[in-house]
């Protein structure tokens, strides 16, 4: 299977910033995407524009909109993403609203024509969440029986968020896809996720973690050594900004209410190659373990946050999707991707 690029819904500019999934979806066809993963919050805000008040029948109707609307520019739906605050509740009645929202989820996801939905690792407060890694393990298992008696079945792809409360490594998201043990039930390897937890700490004066060079080797060769590439569902690959000063109370992007890896990510993060805007992380070492030790062929998505995102400039969609498919051709140089060029429509000369 040759590499193929995509890239996250928002990733192209916010909604609520006026940048609507159409014109999203035209840029990423400009420039030679192949598919998207889409964010639930932009099926949403579509569906909140359709008159009439039942809004569980406009989100079908948004995803139909949606469906349509990227088969028109020939893209893929990848995933539908994020469905986060899932496993380990300790409020087991939030747990069952939770799996009633994932049946409506599958309903979307055939409307819309994917297999797969994306869980990012719980990070809500470590009050609300067990201590007991088996009942994340069990609620994930749980969904994934669900997902498997779907017609088609669904498919699950788990990625462990460098701040998650649980789960903030890639190791402990493959110990927990061997424990729930099921076909359908497989990993997402994200390069910022990675490097952000195990190399940086945005809290820092040198934005690094202690010993952070011999951590990346070291988790490097575990990656490369212990997973099983055929559970790796997808990857994304994008870097981060280094920070001029640390993220801590009275910083501009400290928010008393969210880990500070968090809003680092919201706001810093930035595509592949981008050294002149500040990228530092070691991602190319972290693709390299990816696309040359493991051996990933499949969807590389784009997975970009970034204050820009949320700028009403009506130039940001381009800009991100310009600056996206730059990043792309060089990951394909550096990691000698082999990709399928035919209907390639990228804008070249804008590159």
């Amino acid at each position: 299977m040759p590499h193929r690029l995509a890239i996250t819904s928002i990733s192209l500019g916010r909604c609520f910033a006026g940048h609507s999934i159409a014109h999203k979806l035209d840029m990423a066809r400009l420039y030679g995407y192949k598919g998207i993963e889409l964010c639930y919050e932009d099926l949403l805000h579509l569906a909140q524009q359709l008159p009439g008040d039942f809004i569980v029948n406009h989100e079908l109707e948004a995803a139909r909109i949606i469906r349509r609307l990227c088969e028109e520019r020939a893209l893929i739906i990848v995933c539908l993403q994020p469905f986060a605050h899932y496993e380990g509740l300790l409020d087991r009645r939030m747990h069952l609203e939770r799996m009633e929202q994932l049946s409506f989820w599958f309903q979307l996801a055939r409307i819309l024509g994917t297999d797969m939905v994306q869980i990012p690792s719980n990070f809500l407060p470590s009050s609300e969440l067990s201590d007991d890694p088996r009942v994340a393990i069990e609620d994930l298992r749980e969904v994934a029986d669900m997902g498997l008696r779907q017609e088609p079945p669904i498919r699950f792809v788990y990625e462990a968020l460098c701040w998650g409360t649980r789960c903030d490594l890639w190791e402990q998201s493959w110990d927990i896809v061997q424990a729930v043990d099921r076909p359908n039930f497989g990993l997402c390897l994200d390069t910022f996720n990675i490097a952000g937890r195990i190399y940086a700490d945005p809290c820092s004066p040198t934005g690094r973690a202690p010993n952070c060079d011999q951590v990346v080797r070291e988790s490097i060769a575990r990656l490369i050594a212990t997973v099983d590439v055929r559970k790796v569902f997808y990857v994304q690959v994008v870097d981060a900004e280094r920070l001029a000063q640390p993220l801590v109370r009275g910083h501009e992007y400290y928010n008393a209410g969210q880990p500070a890896r968090m809003s680092w990510s919201r706001n810093c993060r930035l595509f592949y190659g981008e050294k002149n805007r500040g990228a530092y992380l070691p991602v190319t070492k972290i693709s390299q373990a990816i696309f040359q030790g493991l051996g990933f062929e499949g969807w590389v998505s784009m997975e970009l946050f970034n204050r820009r995102m949320s700028d009403a400039d009506e130039v940001v969609p381009q800009e991100l999707a310009r600056r996206g498919a730059v990043a792309w051709g060089k990951l394909v140089k550096d990691m000698k991707l082999r990709v399928d060029a035919t209907g390639d429509r990228r804008v070249a000369a804008s590159l």
